[in-house]
């Protein structure tokens, strides 16, 4: 989970908000971005191995491990079963940072495509598209794997969010694939900020937490969507 080398490459904060007031497509992370927690923390604390997991969490997101590496840790410490996953999802619906659901109304009011990007897994997103109105198709995220008993059996590496670099791979593919010409990533945490480039621009959200090395390497950094909202109705 690294760092760009430098800042250089991403575009300042004016150059930023023009881009984000024509972008034709826009990646969210999610968790602690569109939601409020983080997803994998909180089934950890359901399935009662909170304390172990949020601290690899929290040394994962300020880039003092690879993500696959970190991943591998907090899964093998919760080792989740197909039961306890449906339970999870069925009793914590997503509760969702204030203002995401008017910012993505409005940007789907301009036809702006949108898509969930995250390090998280789809069967703990899947809910959180669904309550946005994001098709499904338009997640790109981790899948768990589970025995025939539906026992804990590892996650698919074959993801690309699975890896370090995951994210900026996604949107690579996503820009190859439709041609867009204005993608802007919006996230958390040190692989949303690695994703740009590829991505055309980066913003960096701390409406839930702030993440100080974000924060420090965004040129243009927000902690609330209505920021967003109201710079896409300002005249371009």
């Amino acid at each position: 989970m690294s760092y760009p080398a430098t800042i250089a490459s991403l575009p300042s904060k004016e150059k930023s908000k023009e881009i984000w007031r024509t972008a034709d497509a826009v990646c969210f992370d999610v968790d602690s971005t569109v939601i409020q927690d983080e997803g994998l923390d909180q089934l950890a604390a359901f399935c009662g191995k909170a304390q172990e997991v949020k601290k690899i969490t929290e040394q994962a997101m300020k880039g003092a491990m690879g993500f696959r590496e970190a991943l591998h840790l907090r899964l093998n410490i919760i080792r989740p079963s197909l039961d306890k996953v449906q339970k999870f999802t069925k009793a914590h619906p997503p509760k969702l940072t204030r203002d995401v659901d008017q910012l993505v109304v409005a940007l789907q009011e301009r036809d702006v495509d949108i898509y969930l990007v995250s390090g998280g897994f789809r069967s703990l997103i899947a809910p959180v598209a669904r309550a946005l109105n994001i098709p499904l198709e338009n997640i790109f995220a981790n899948r768990l794997k589970f025995f025939f008993d539906g026992e804990y059996g590892g996650f698919d590496e074959t993801q690309a969010t699975s890896q370090s670099g995951g994210k900026a791979e996604v949107i690579r593919r996503l820009k190859k694939k439709n041609g867009y010409s204005q993608l802007v990533m919006i996230g958390d945490g040190a692989t949303d900020l690695e994703a740009c480039p590829p991505a055309d621009a980066f913003i960096g959200f701390g409406g839930n937490i702030v993440r100080d090395a974000v924060r420090d390497k965004s040129s243009w950094f927000v902690t609330d969507f209505a920021t967003l909202i109201d710079e896409l109705n300002k005249e371009d």
